[in-house]
């Protein structure tokens, strides 16, 4: 499993996002604190969606185990043109020798701070600013499927 999560993150450095779904399950889950859970064609229309839209991002990862990745990333958030520098832990389970479960663990107050400024610092542990952003992120998704056709 080690190899298919050093071939996901390794696609995902060089943003190619065909790659990195190809190594998804066609029901996997995904979950984070950003995006919520997403399933299947959203899962992977969300890489898709990030790939296309992450022009100066930088991903460095360390595969730990055959289910867990230390990965961080470097990139300007878009709606405020802040830097952020973002540290995940994600977790996997595998069916089939396919990803059927990703979750993304991160520290989504210390990331609104970078992204949002004072304000996120403010408000960005609360349960309120979790849902705003979530919804913001799922009508961004919805739009961006809408327009474009998932690999």
């Amino acid at each position: 499993m080690k190899s298919t999560l050093k071939k996901f993150y390794s696609a995902f450095q060089k943003r190619d996002a065909a790659t990195m779904i190809s190594c998804y399950h066609k029901d996997v889950k995904f979950t984070d604190p950003a995006f919520g859970t997403l399933k299947g064609t959203e899962a992977k229309a969300m890489w898709q969606m990030l790939c296309e839209n992450g022009k100066d991002l930088k991903i460095d990862f360390e595969v730990v185990d055959d289910t867990s990745v230390k990965w961080h990333a470097r990139y300007t958030f878009s709606r405020t043109g802040r830097p952020v520098t973002n540290n995940i832990l994600a977790k996997f389970e595998f069916e089939n020798g396919k990803i059927i479960r990703h979750s993304d663990h991160f520290n989504l107050h210390k990331w609104a701070g970078h992204a949002f400024g004072w304000k996120g610092k403010l408000i960005g542990g609360t349960g309120y600013f979790r849902r705003k952003l979530q919804q913001q992120t799922d009508r961004i998704l919805k739009k961006y499927m809408d327009k474009n056709e998932t690999i």
